[in-house]
């Protein structure tokens, strides 16, 4: 084995705590781990041929070692969370929370915070709820802190010098702290804290505050505010009343970790206790083939140390972790916690009662996850997501993807397709189609959504290729604004991905419309025809995928789908506009009167022709001047 070259290094380790890494002939690290003496540890593996499919596999590939020495074994902890992150290993156990379910962000790190959606925690001095199941509810709770308590939502900097409020303080869905006569930085203050209280889901406290704040202001005569008060009131003792999640008074703060560990990876389920109340819950997944070994099932000793690293790195634990086994190194890894969140952090493995059943329901939980996710169906579109995540570098599997396609036909009846593939599959009840409102309409300066700027109805339409293309690329700034901006009002799933039927003019288009909308952070790809090439935001060559690879295969399952919605559509839309006659564009001609100019003069042309008293003597004197206006303008 090539682990035996490496004695004579081994041999000469310190005996003190550090991180080693193996790494391959290539100098690819393909193993982090941490020590409490780094010489004992690594000696270990020269003698561990046979003890099960990884180990054999990395003591196979690894011949080279390195090693970080540090003062503590909690230091190392660090070290080797940072490295694993950082280099990705193939045997290490590499767990990832791969929904796109939104967090909220209240942005203490402003003097005048707002709540926002995040896509993702960082390890930052804001505040983070979440993720909240399904998206939809995180946008009616950051609605729901706008109503409650007053908190801005605006990007405007504040500083009090405001000469009068906007709209949102006379609907009171904003205390107005940018004008400093209607609420200083105090008042300000003290809503942020009930904000922060209501996202923890620590309710008695908010309630126990907010009767009070409402008793001040009734005993001061300052009934506005009282009766605000007391509105908040009622709706927080409705929203408790109404929470449809176990409670138990006895469990405290708590997180509850449940794990299934099989051969094609490993589920852990992670219940967020607080205040004897589960107001969160979290599912964190493996690769297939954890480790680089197929069928190797890992321990769940293993699969929960990952855990406790991919968790924490961005969280605060609560006061306990429970745990349904124990760990090797659980004194460290108390250590370790609690100098994240600044106070002591226990580990326990509740043996009975009811901190038992609640582990027990968690990897109930964990049980289905795996079944869910690694079942045969699954596992055949896993490999083609997994490619577009390592070639696109995105941050999880891209379970959701959104196709887009334009069609249209010199400029005319042009229409749009929203297609969308979950876990592989086309979801055909999440389609949407869109009919351009500014794309196409012999209108040219449209603003986003349709809003016209500039008309230009009169300049004679020229069907020129490049003409098309502006076209084209308006229509699609358009329409993923259009999607996207409903998203974001009235809550549903971001994609993981983005693809977008067209070249580098397209894909453009497609960003401009996400970051006026502050969603930059998407990302999204344009597959081009005949070539079939990927073109990205960040690169300047297109990326070309293998013919018959799956990944590509996905993405032109998607394309192609997009392509046909939108077509269907366009030829519908055309078919109606073929049957519309020019008489439905007349105001006050409807059905009757278009069949009763149309019997009386035989066709369009004979009622071009017709005079004004043959009109009045069909239709009347009002219509019969409408449709006069109407031909003499044309």
């Amino acid at each position: 084995m090539p682990i035996e070259k490496l004695k004579h290094q081994i041999a000469r380790l310190p005996e003190q705590p550090g991180v080693y890494l193996f790494s391959n002939q290539e100098g690819a690290t393909i193993y982090v781990g941490k020590a409490r003496a780094l010489r004992d540890r690594v000696r270990s593996y020269l003698h561990a041929a046979g003890t099960s499919p990884r180990h054999d596999a990395l003591l196979q590939e690894a011949c080279r070692l390195e090693v970080v020495v540090t003062d503590s074994v909690v230091e190392a902890l660090a070290l080797e969370n940072h490295l694993i992150k950082q280099r990705m290993p193939k045997y290490n156990i590499l767990l990832r929370d791969d929904k796109n379910y939104p967090y909220l962000k209240l942005t203490t790190e402003e003097a005048f915070p707002r709540v926002l959606v995040a896509r993702h925690i960082e390890r930052d001095r804001n505040f983070y709820a979440g993720p909240f199941l399904p998206a939809s509810l995180g946008r009616k709770t950051m609605s729901l802190t706008h109503r409650l308590f007053g908190i801005r939502s605006c990007n405007e900097v504040i500083t009090g010098g405001r000469g009068r409020p906007c709209l949102e303080y006379d609907i009171k869905r904003c205390l107005a702290p940018c004008v400093a006569d209607l609420c200083g930085a105090e008042d300000y203050a003290r809503a942020v804290e009930h904000t922060r209280l209501f996202l923890e889901g620590r309710t008695d406290e908010l309630l126990g505050e907010l009767r009070e704040r409402m008793t001040r202001a009734a005993d001061a005569e300052r009934f506005e505010q009282a009766a605000q008060a007391r509105d908040a009131i009622r709706t927080v003792e409705t929203l408790r009343q109404r929470q449809q999640k176990m409670s138990t008074p006895e469990l405290g703060d708590r997180d509850v970790f449940g794990v299934k560990a099989g051969p094609s990876g490993a589920i852990v389920h992670v219940f967020q206790v607080r205040g004897g109340r589960v107001i969160e819950r979290m599912e964190l997944a493996t690769e297939r083939d954890t480790g680089g070994a197929a069928g190797q099932v890992e321990s769940d000793a293993e699969v929960l140390e990952a855990a406790l690293l991919e968790m924490y790195d961005t969280r605060d634990p609560a006061p306990e972790v429970h745990l349904p086994v124990e760990l090797e190194d659980a004194s460290d890894f108390e250590v370790w916690l609690s100098d994240r969140a600044g106070r002591r952090v226990h580990i326990i493995v509740p043996k009975r009662g009811e901190k038992r059943g609640l582990l027990d329901l968690a990897a109930r939980n964990a049980t289905l996850g795996y079944q869910s996710r690694f079942n045969p169906t699954t596992a055949a579109h896993y490999e083609a997501l997994e490619t577009l995540r390592v070639v696109f570098t995105l941050p999880a599997l891209p379970r959701r993807i959104d196709g887009f396609d334009i069609s249209t036909i010199q400029g005319s009846e042009t229409v749009a397709s929203l297609v969308v593939c979950e876990d592989g599959r086309m979801k055909r009840g999440e389609y949407r189609k869109f009919r351009v409102r500014g794309a196409g309409l012999g209108i040219r300066g449209w603003g986003f959504g349709g809003e016209k700027l500039e008309s230009d109805a009169s300049e004679p339409r020229t069907p020129n290729p490049e003409s098309r293309q502006q076209d084209d690329y308006a229509a699609m700034r358009e329409v993923v604004l259009r999607r996207y901006r409903r998203v974001l009002e009235h809550g549903g799933l971001f994609p993981d991905l983005i693809v977008i039927d067209g070249g580098k003019g397209q894909l453009t288009a497609a960003y401009e419309a996400l970051e006026s909308l502050g969603l930059g952070n998407l990302v999204a790809v344009g597959l081009a025809k005949k070539e079939e090439l990927v073109f990205t935001r960040d690169r300047t060559d297109a990326v070309a995928l293998a013919p018959h690879a799956p990944a590509r295969l996905l993405l032109q399952q998607i394309r192609d789908e997009a392509h046909r919605f939108a077509v269907t559509y366009h030829r519908t839309a055309r078919r109606s506009r073929d049957l519309r006659s020019e008489l439905d564009r007349v105001p006050g001609i409807g059905p009757r009167r278009r069949r009763a100019l149309l019997t009386a003069f035989g066709s369009l042309a004979g009622v071009r022709r017709a005079t004004r008293e043959e009109l009045v003597a069909v239709v009347g004197a009002k219509a019969a001047d409408a449709v006069l206006a109407h031909f003499a303008g044309q």
